[in-house]
């Protein structure tokens, strides 16, 4: 089991190496059950360069960031293909997920989700197809927090579905 800060370092230096050699395609999903407000808090880091050729595929145009021409249409693009690409079952009831924003950190962004009226977790399946079909070699990182130590899956092309039991 790798902890968040080994994570942490891991992923900074894979970015490192991305940028000089080859890339490397990885996300991090952080899913957080949030006991008092029966909540899943949902917070995703993908390299926004890799989002831009995916949201760029799917919607047939260009996709910047750094420099959106229209961020309310980016923020629309951005929407619609994550809550597309990810699905979240609690002791098999699809949750239903709403997006909330997103912001950039450096060669990344943080993107978040929450799911509300959701029932203390005995059973999670998890869907997460983010970049899979564009990028042969993605793989996607969850960490489930039910309490203070996680429980992890790596979802990739070919097994994008993973499931969590407490």
């Amino acid at each position: 089991m790798v902890t968040q800060m080994q994570f942490n370092y891991i992923f900074m230096f894979f970015l490192g190496w991305k940028v000089l050699f080859h890339p490397f395609y990885i996300s991090l999903t952080e899913i957080r059950y949030n006991q008092t407000n029966q909540s899943l808090e949902i917070a995703q880091k993908i390299f926004w360069d890799d989002l831009e050729i995916a949201l760029g595929e799917k919607f047939n145009t260009k996709v910047d960031f750094l420099n959106p021409k229209n961020k309310a249409d980016l923020e629309k693009m951005v929407k619609a293909y994550l809550l597309e690409k990810n699905e979240i079952k609690v002791n098999g009831q699809t949750a239903k997920l709403s997006y909330l924003g997103y912001e950039i950190e450096e060669e990344a962004a943080w993107f978040y989700l929450e799911a509300s009226n959701v029932p203390l977790p005995k059973n999670v399946g998890i869907k997460n197809e983010v970049l899979i079909s564009n990028f042969e070699s993605q793989q996607n990182i969850i960490n489930f927090y039910l309490e203070k130590s996680p429980k992890s899956l790596i979802l990739y092309k070919d097994n994008e579905k993973g499931e969590l039991n407490f």
